[in-house]
């Protein structure tokens, strides 16, 4: 079954390739249907690597319609009112948006992105069925190993257009530094991106801020005050650092195990700190009011811990010890209390 389903897909992929090579100017039509409460907004189309605005609509009947011509296909996002409104290849054609999922279809490049992450979800759903016996754990690594040889097949076939920049992205997320110059090194031609270099220096940013390292001082003004992490961290006292954003739900979801933390170990002298990413400062407050988040936030964070930190995907947690030396990072749920009690009965000692 994996052989044939995996030949089919990439001749699938080649032939985006080939489209989009053909192609010299290029007409189109991206429409993400919304709500009419959300009439009079401006919606923008921005470079998925660069940020740069390439076209703008107000959001009219319920809809944000936007038309033009593109000379070169790029991966791109629509960002509405500050938000994150879904991911495309703007190319030639008559895209439109699932408003449920913010998939684009329409075009041939995204129509590939949209069967790609079908096949996933097959792998993802056939895994989720199986259980511990020794036979389906054997049949979960030959998932993975489907899922792995169906993404990089896919990245293979579209290494000249956007589609394999944005595989190529992908993958290289959880890579450590070592692992992902070897991947370059396969796919030079990504080695311009803006968002790869990012990558590269966060990799570099994340080796230097590991467990046994110093924390790195940040400041961030908002709304006429400048915070900085050296205004919690280092201070004489265990501090759990939590970067976040109000969009985020496996952030929304770990902050019950930091209220539980807060509540246990807070009298202790454990402080914990939010440190709001990736989002609007607005958001953010609204997500702190109705969520009880009861320890001191950082609003408006943006790149600028996450840069410094290396910091590829959220929430990424860490804990400082009283000196500021990062004793736990990237753990959540019960690999988080344990970091944290073991911090803590050592605080209880001395």
């Amino acid at each position: 079954m994996k052989l044939p389903f995996m030949t089919l897909a990439a001749g699938a992929f080649l032939a985006v390739s080939c489209a989009n090579a053909a192609t010299a100017t290029d007409n189109y039509t991206v429409t993400l249907p919304l709500s009419e409460d959300e009439d009079g907004l401006t919606a923008y189309i921005i470079d998925f690597d660069t940020s740069a605005k390439l076209d703008s609509t107000v959001v009219d009947g319920g809809k944000a319609i936007f038309k033009g011509t593109v000379t070169t296909p790029v991966f791109a996002r629509v960002i509405l009112d500050g938000n994150r409104a879904g991911q495309f290849v703007l190319e030639e054609g008559d895209i439109a948006l699932n408003p449920a999922n913010r998939m684009a279809t329409g075009s041939p490049t995204n129509d590939a992105l949209v069967n790609l992450m079908s096949e996933q979800q097959k792998h993802v759903a056939e895994y989720r069925q199986l259980g511990d016996t020794p036979e389906d754990k054997a049949k979960k690594k030959e998932i993975q190993q489907s899922n792995n040889d169906l993404f990089e097949n896919a990245l293979k076939a579209n290494a000249g257009n956007p589609l394999g920049y944005y595989l190529f992205l992908q993958q290289c997320y959880g890579y450590d530094l070592p692992t992902f110059d070897a991947k370059l090194k396969e796919y030079p031609q990504f080695a311009d991106s803006k968002r790869v270099q990012t990558l590269r220096q966060g990799l570099i940013n994340k080796e230097e801020t590991s467990v046994g390292h110093k924390f790195k001082d940040f400041e961030i003004t908002y709304d006429g005050k400048t915070s900085r992490l050296s205004d919690y961290v280092g201070r004489g006292k265990y501090t759990l650092v939590d970067f976040w954003a109000s969009w985020c739900g496996p952030c929304i979801r770990e902050t019950r195990v930091i209220k539980e933390l807060y509540e246990e170990y807070g009298p202790k002298g454990l402080d914990v700190l939010g440190v709001a990413v990736w989002d609007e400062p607005a958001n953010t407050l609204r997500a702190i009011e109705q969520h009880e988040l009861p320890w001191p936030q950082i609003l408006n964070g943006q790149n600028i811990p996450t840069d410094l930190y290396g910091i590829a995907g959220i929430p990424c947690i860490i804990l400082f010890d009283p000196e500021g030396n990062i004793i736990s990072r990237d753990k959540q749920d019960d690999e988080l209390r344990a970091d944290v009690a073991a911090a803590m009965s050592k605080a209880s000692v001395k």
